[in-house]
């Protein structure tokens, strides 16, 4: 917990459940142990989309589908989502989430490793949503930044890992090491790449908010 429990717990007293379908994946979810997003972070995702109104969306990191079905929600009616998953458990109940939440027409789910697929992948999307392996973010970082419109938000989530991050990478016990250097080199670059403003925010476990600058034209 990187915010005080009790600032978390008030802000998620005004934060309703969702409804339906959506509430019992997320609650199947947490049984399970399953990771998936926060409700604070859900609810930041949810203003974002108000805000930007995204008509393509690319999810790094599927998992069972939960935050796919959640944003779903929230976008324009001629909006998708490509997600991409390559953990065969969950894609198998990430199908099935999808079909009883009656979205699979707006959902196209890829299966295979992100590193690969990214790369195959064309055109633009106008929101970006970064919740895969944390190690890898800095790997995927060249295609999320070819593939993320002028104007488009990326949402890195869970950066701050916890509050780790913040520790000399002698405190972190040596199994993390590589991710914590991987996530340090990724929240330099986001915060200092010339195509980019960004801010790193404490919501549920950090996230980094960040929006590709417009391409200059000529006078």
């Amino acid at each position: 917990m990187i915010v005080d429990e009790r600032i978390v717990s008030f802000i998620n007293s005004f934060n309703q459940d969702e409804e339906g379908i959506a509430e019992e994946i997320r609650k199947e979810a947490l049984q399970q142990e399953v990771p998936i997003i926060r409700r604070e972070t859900g609810q930041f995702i949810k203003t974002l989309l108000e805000m930007n109104k995204p008509n393509s969306v690319l999810e790094v990191g599927t998992a069972v589908g939960y935050s796919a079905i959640f944003m779903s929600k929230y976008l324009p009616k001629e909006a998708h989502i490509t997600t991409i998953e390559n953990w065969e458990p969950r894609i198998a109940q990430a199908k099935i989430n999808f079909e009883r939440a009656k979205v699979t027409e707006k959902i196209t789910l890829i299966e295979g490793d992100a590193t690969e697929e990214l790369t195959k992948l064309k055109g633009t999307f106008d929101f970006i949503f970064m919740d895969a392996a944390k190690g890898q973010y800095i790997n995927y970082f060249p295609d999320i930044l070819r593939l993320l419109a002028d104007g488009g938000i990326l949402l890195s989530d869970n950066v701050l890992q916890d509050g780790e991050v913040l520790d000399s990478k002698f405190v972190v016990e040596r199994r993390n090491r590589t991710i914590h250097g991987r996530m340090r080199d990724y929240l330099y670059t986001l915060m200092n790449h010339e195509n980019l403003v960004t801010s790193i925010l404490p919501i549920g476990d950090g996230v980094a908010l960040s929006v590709k600058k417009m391409t200059k034209t000529g006078d």
